[in-house]
């Protein structure tokens, strides 16, 4: 039964601490790490990013719900956070846009919700303590007891989620805002929770997308002769996707690759390095990162929670090529003799900035110029079709010499 923000409810840490506010929602129990979001909009975004699997996402913006919810701005076909904690929820839509409202759409996906807690005083001691499990109840009012449950609950650290929120088999993207044309290149895209609008900026990029499950071995994604590969965004600890890792070093020289987020990870993992987990990771919309080949500053949008260790970069076939302006991690980096690179941020955004999109143009140029190695007499293609002007005019924007 759905609960409007009338329902008694707890969010309990596995430090002890707990907080009492009212359910939204559905009326039940849930458990998972609890990290925070510091975006001011795009909530449903980040209900549907697949990346959330397995947390309590705690929205550090105030007031949440005010739009209602729709049919377009979902970045998979369902909500995958575990819970959700606001400080105050809006049980009326005001949009010309909203198909619905917040709380009867996480009642309809079986997600628990809880509000009117002091969602700063929780985002404080999660900068403090670090992310931590928690457990969200509308059912079990008992703090002892829920503090309990969340000790119990399963770790973050070597937990493979990958798996869980992958497709189950490979098929095409399809995207009837773009027009099929000859020339555009064939992407194999690895789906470790792979969010929507990434699809929808590589076709606009100029490529026709083959999505694949995160198990598929690299001779399987190399059966189609693609002109590229891709490797998503997911969640969990990269380290236990060995699966993975191994695709990734056996693609690698064979292809241009490029990877976001858990891509990135895994894709350090395979260059022989090592990841870690942050404190309480980054997520939200306004994240500042230095481009080191140009020296500007993006304003990205994130949501990770592990980062690649910098001592790969004691290899000098590596080059460190983004990094974080608030506490200096590793936020991209490229081999400097293959077409291999990757970034820890998001940027398709959805939600946030646009500082970004040219490192679709950087994929796109790598396999253009593979192309054009296998068949001299062939140009590089300037401007796919479909290509935003806003694209092209970044061209070469953070290629080096």
């Amino acid at each position: 039964m759905p609960t409007q923000g009338g329902t008694h409810a707890i969010l309990a840490l596995e430090d002890g601490t707990f907080f009492e506010g009212k359910g939204f929602g559905r009326s039940a129990e849930t458990f998972g790490e609890v990290v925070f979001n510091t975006a001011l909009c795009g909530y449903q975004e980040v209900l549907t990013d697949p990346s959330y699997r397995g947390q309590v996402v705690v929205m550090t913006y105030p007031h949440i719900g005010n739009y209602g919810v729709n049919r377009e701005d979902v970045e998979s076909l369902h909500p995958q956070v575990a819970g959700f904690v606001v400080r105050e929820i809006s049980t009326r839509a005001s949009s010309w846009r909203a198909s619905g409202e917040l709380h009867r759409y996480l009642d309809e996906a079986g997600v628990v919700g809880i509000s009117e807690i002091d969602t700063r005083a929780l985002t404080r001691h999660i900068r403090t303590r670090g992310a931590m499990r928690g457990v969200i109840s509308t059912v079990t009012l008992d703090p002892d007891v829920l503090v309990r449950r969340a000790r119990e609950a399963p770790s973050m650290i070597g937990l493979d989620l990958a798996r869980e929120v992958t497709c189950d088999a490979a098929h095409a993207f399809e995207d009837p805002a773009v027009a099929a044309s000859p020339g555009r290149f064939r992407v194999v895209a690895y789906d470790f929770g792979m969010k929507r609008n990434i699809l929808r900026m590589l076709a606009a990029s100029g490529c026709d997308v083959t999505v694949v499950p995160a198990t598929t071995s690299a001779e399987d994604a190399l059966a189609g002769d693609p002109d590229g590969i891709f490797l998503s965004n997911g969640p969990g600890d990269p380290e236990p996707c060995t699966y993975a890792i191994r695709a990734a070093r056996d693609l690698m020289g064979r292809r241009p690759i490029f990877g976001i987020c858990l891509g990135h990870q895994i894709l350090g993992l395979a260059c022989g390095g090592k990841t870690f987990k942050l404190k309480f990771g980054h997520r939200g919309a306004n994240h500042p990162v230095k481009n080191l080949r140009t020296g500007q500053v993006e304003i990205t949008a994130q949501n990770h929670g592990f980062a690649v260790d910098p001592a790969l970069f004691s290899q000098s076939e590596y080059e460190l090529t983004h990094v974080n302006l608030n506490d200096g991690t590793v936020e991209g980096f490229r081999h400097r003799g293959l077409p291999v690179f990757s970034v820890q941020y998001h940027p398709e955004a959805s939600p946030g900035p646009h500082d970004s999109h040219y490192l679709f143009r950087e994929f796109i140029e790598e396999m253009a110029a593979r192309r054009t190695s296998l068949r001299p007499d062939l140009v590089a293609v300037d401007s796919p079709a479909g290509l935003p002007p806003a694209f092209a005019s970044r061209r070469g924007a953070t290629r080096g010499a």
